[in-house]
């Protein structure tokens, strides 16, 4: 194998300490720094940060708004409208509601189904306007002689309902004699003729073994059968004045 000659050594050895020179003369090359979001960039972002807020604030205010409204149009669609209680619709979802409760705690309860015995003809002698008259006295009347835990309802045209707490048959229709009563001894003025209505209350008892449409019809059965006999009691009618 031939030897370099000394010329090339020279030259190789120079040409290595060139190479080293440069690769000293170089500074390593450093981290570059994270650069800094312009002033207005980070502003935007806190702007939009804000504005999201806002809007969640917003949605959360109009939720809360739409559920008081749903909970208002609940309420009303269970009101009877002219007399402020329950409709049949409220009366049979609270009558439900008892059920389950004496089911589960063994209480016990009545039902009470009352119906206006003269409020057609005070409608075609008066007009509707002075049988709402009649109906809103009698739903004071009721609703004047429970308890705060008792419920009165309409079930529509002339004829109530009442839920009462812890009666026994002899209490519940001790109590049904006195709505019949106190109902018929309201009396109005209407066109110069003094005007009565009377009522007739069927009872029903409740308890855990009750359901809330059987004893419905129980009491409505019975509030027949007391018409029935009323009929044979002196008339309550219109007296001119």
């Amino acid at each position: 194998m031939k030897k370099p000659t000394r010329a090339s050594a020279v030259k190789a050895k120079k040409g290595r300490k060139t190479r080293a020179s440069r690769s000293k003369a170089v500074p390593k090359r450093l981290a570059k720094p994270p650069a800094k979001r312009p002033a207005k960039q980070a502003q935007r972002g806190a702007s939009a940060a804000a504005d999201t807020k806002a809007t969640i604030r917003g949605l959360r205010s109009k939720l809360k708004e739409a559920q008081r409204r749903v909970t208002e149009l609940e309420a009303a669609a269970d009101t009877d409208f002219l007399l402020e209680i329950p409709n049949r619709r409220g009366f049979e979802r609270e009558l439900t509601r008892a059920i389950a409760y004496m089911k589960r705690y063994r209480a016990s309860g009545a039902l009470i189904v009352l119906d206006v015995d003269r409020l057609k003809p005070i409608n075609d002698s008066f007009g509707h306007a002075a049988g709402d008259e009649v109906l809103k006295a009698i739903a004071a009347t009721l609703t004047q002689q429970v308890r705060a835990s008792d419920v009165v309802g309409r079930l529509g045209g002339d004829e109530f309902a009442l839920l009462l707490w812890n009666l026994s048959e002899t209490d519940a229709k001790a109590k049904a004699a006195i709505f019949e009563q106190a109902i018929d001894d309201l009396s109005f003025t209407f066109r110069g003729q003094h005007v009565t209505a009377g009522a007739s209350a069927g009872v029903a008892l409740l308890g855990a073994h009750s359901d809330a449409g059987r004893a419905l019809e129980e009491a409505d059965a019975a509030m027949y059968v007391r018409k029935a006999h009323r009929r044979h009691e002196p008339r309550i009618r219109l007296v001119s004045s």
